[in-house]
């Protein structure tokens, strides 16, 4: 947990705000995040590596909030996005153009073109015909395209299958066989500038020993890249530092990351960038919720709450765990409950055999570590509107989203007129 969500007096409180009040005042199911925490977990990172003056380049995907962007900017972060929409929201934010970073393996042409007619500073390159089309692109506007090959080292970071994204069998990137020809292709094609070599092994990743080994296997490439192209000056680490979401769970070992990394980047003359996104946010963040009903069968106690699978879907689509805990907790034993949600699935849910406290109908439930990949890959099934989020800051809270209603809902769709007319 967060030094800046805290428990004062037997009650949650964000930095200065109590979280009960924030659930009355915006209704939940409710995104809360720490400004404090935030800026504390950034101004770490570039503290632990501050003899190399890292780029820090903030993982839109973790979490594309406007206002979130915006506050990490304003602290001097760049931003990795992924698609033409998150480039549209780094922008919008105030990210300096030539501090994005644009990866995904299946960028449009309408994305490239609005890349570089934005000037962004390197494109992220999966591919052999995304270099092609990305060249194409180029030489169509008059511009030059900066690209950073994205290498496999093929290293296994011990996560989740979805979330490992290093090995040489996944779609990202090249195998590290075939990176130095892809550069040579990158090398032949016109319009395109060699700026460096970009990897990214996963998420969450709990040790150093991953990126260790990692830039020990690219380090040969990049010094023979380096003494043939005179532009190639980064090495993109990527991100996916973890973050602790069980209460005693050990935090990322900043210090033995920076003794790790800090020699074998400075030893290839390299300027070093990075991807955070649930480093920065994870912790920041709890989700508040109502209990709606306590349901009883003879095999185990439900608690259904009005956050489900559609607010957070860490929980069914990974196995995650997140730590829930009561706000205003009551005295009695603890017994064995599964927190569920108000989804149409049996995959609905928060948490599985969680010890609690007693709960009615009515008390308010905190999910922690929520801030990144939470509302990020919100949904409307089953028609809901996704959540609100709130920015506490000292004893100051801000709307940053408006909860949707079925208005927000239905916006989007038509019916075609000929839907209506009588049966021809």
């Amino acid at each position: 947990m967060s030094d800046s969500i805290v428990w004062r007096n037997g009650e949650l409180w964000i930095e200065d705000v109590p979280a009960a009040r924030l659930a009355a005042e915006h209704g939940t199911p409710l995104y809360v995040y720490s400004r404090r925490h935030i800026e504390q977990q950034f101004r770490r990172l570039q503290s632990a590596l501050s003899e190399l003056q890292p780029t820090i380049h903030f993982a839109l995907k973790a979490n594309g909030n406007l206002a979130i962007t915006r506050l990490l900017a304003r602290l001097g972060a760049g931003a990795d996005i992924v698609s033409g929409g998150e480039l549209d929201i780094a922008l919008r934010a105030g990210v300096a153009p030539d501090r994005l970073v644009f990866a995904g393996v299946g960028k449009t042409r309408a994305e490239i073109e609005a890349a570089l007619r934005a000037g962004i500073g390197i494109f992220i390159v999966e591919s052999e015909p995304e270099l092609a089309r990305i060249s194409a692109c180029a030489v169509a506007l008059g511009r030059t395209a900066r690209v950073a090959i994205r290498v496999n080292p093929d290293v296994d970071p011990k996560t989740h299958v979805y979330t490992t994204t290093g090995r040489r069998e996944t779609k990202f990137g090249v195998d590290l066989e075939r990176a130095a020809r892809v550069f040579e292709l990158a090398a032949s094609l016109p319009a395109l500038e060699i700026a460096g070599l970009h990897m990214h092994l996963g998420s969450p990743l709990a040790d150093e020993q991953p990126y260790a080994e990692a830039l020990d296997k690219v380090a040969p490439l990049c010094r023979r890249l380096s003494e043939r192209h005179p532009t190639f000056r980064v090495l993109d680490l990527g991100g996916g530092f973890g973050i602790p979401y069980r209460p005693r769970q050990p935090e990322f070992p900043l210090d033995a990351f920076a003794a790790a990394i800090i020699p074998r980047v400075r030893a290839l003359g390299l300027r070093l960038a990075i991807e955070p996104g649930r480093f920065l946010l994870g912790n920041a963040c709890v989700l508040l919720a109502t209990v709606q009903y306590i349901k009883d069968n003879p095999f185990r106690q439900f608690v259904i709450l009005d956050a489900g699978m559609n607010d957070l879907i860490r929980p069914p689509l990974y196995g995650a765990w997140h730590d829930i805990r009561p706000v205003r907790p009551r005295a009695g034993e603890r017994i064995h409950v599964d927190v569920v949600g108000p989804i149409c699935e049996s995959g609905d849910f928060l948490g599985k055999d969680r010890r609690l406290p007693p709960l009615e109908e009515g008390d308010l439930l905190a999910i922690f570590g929520t801030g990144a990949y939470g509302m990020a890959m919100a949904s409307n099934y089953n028609g809901r509107g996704r959540a609100a989020e709130i920015l506490v800051d000292g004893a100051r809270a801000g709307v940053i989203r408006a909860r949707e209603g079925v208005e927000d809902l239905v916006r989007p769709m038509r019916i075609p007129e000929w839907l209506d007319a009588p049966p021809s």
